[in-house]
């Protein structure tokens, strides 16, 4: 494994193998045991869109491995002022061991890889979230002990969060529905993978998505950048909510995650969030370990 650009690009096997080393790097940091695996590497973060989580696990994830990281902001670096990209990677290829880019397009994080002769890991993008999934079936597996044969439920927006939920959850053997209006699908090349796989539904009806699942899961009607749209948004995501009636026909002994930060009363009510807070938290706290087991994998021996 070079590279993080998107789940699409790993094998089943390699998913599971981080998330068993995010299982372990867990256990070990639970129990304090130092780690220094990243001993004296150094990871570029470069950010073109802000972050609370993202930022902040990278940063202590590299100090607990014995590494350092560098916080790079758009508005700090040449980037931001129009160089190309291709000329940033090869320029942090030679001062970094690795680098982590939170920006819009896709195509960015593709060309650092292309152009730079080091690590690259995707932190979000427009089109994908690899690590926020990873955290998630991080947590999924803590909860059920299992992956394979679960029904995972998506309810909201077909972005980001949504494609990389269903190629990753799909490829952990898990059965996929969403539920989004017509008009925000997940992307269209994502969807016709998913459909050959013979465990993927998508329908605008909610309750019928929702029906029997293990999981369900719900991100903001209008993620970043996306903030002049929210008004439309409100109307076209209207009754797309995880809340009691949602609940009543998913299983028992569903769980709930969000990839925060949340708005209560519009994709989750407060009632069901403050419910399962357990779990999204747990699930925040995993960012820190599936990323760390990431780093390993990339920047390790």
């Amino acid at each position: 494994m070079k590279h993080l650009l998107k789940l699409g690009d790993l094998s089943t096997d390699e998913i599971l193998g981080i998330l068993s080393l995010a299982d372990q790097l867990k256990y070990e940091k639970k129990h304090g045991i130092a780690h220094p695996r990243l001993a004296g590497k150094t990871l570029g973060m470069i950010f073109t869109k802000s972050s609370t989580r993202t930022r902040v696990s990278f940063e202590v994830g590299m100090y607990q491995l014995g590494g350092s990281a560098l916080f790079l902001s758009n508005r700090d670096i040449q980037l931001g002022r129009g160089e190309p990209i291709k000329d940033t990677a090869r320029v942090l290829s030679r001062y970094c061991d690795g680098i982590m880019i939170r920006t819009f397009a896709q195509a960015d994080v593709e060309d650092l890889a292309k152009y730079g002769s080091i690590p690259i890991i995707n932190g979000l993008t427009d089109y994908a979230h690899p690590c926020q999934v990873l955290a998630d079936l991080q947590t999924i597996r803590e909860y059920k002990h299992t992956l394979k044969g679960l029904k995972f439920c998506f309810v909201g927006d077909g972005n980001n969060m949504a494609n990389s939920l269903i190629v990753g959850c799909l490829k952990v053997g898990m059965d996929v529905a969403i539920a989004c209006p017509d008009a925000y699908r997940p992307d269209a090349e994502i969807v016709k993978w998913a459909y050959s796989t013979s465990r993927f539904t998508m329908t605008p009806d909610i309750p019928t998505a929702a029906k029997d699942a293990d999981v369900l899961y719900t991100d903001v009607w209008a993620s970043m950048g996306q903030e002049e749209e929210a008004a439309i948004r409100r109307q076209a995501f209207a009754g797309y909510q995880i809340n009691d009636a949602v609940m009543a026909v998913a299983k028992p002994d569903a769980m709930v995650l969000h990839c925060l930060p949340a708005h209560r009363e519009e994709e989750i009510t407060e009632k069901v969030f403050e419910a399962h807070a357990n779990e999204i938290f747990d699930e925040a706290e995993n960012r820190l370990h599936a990323q760390k087991a990431v780093l390993v994998k990339v920047m390790g021996r």
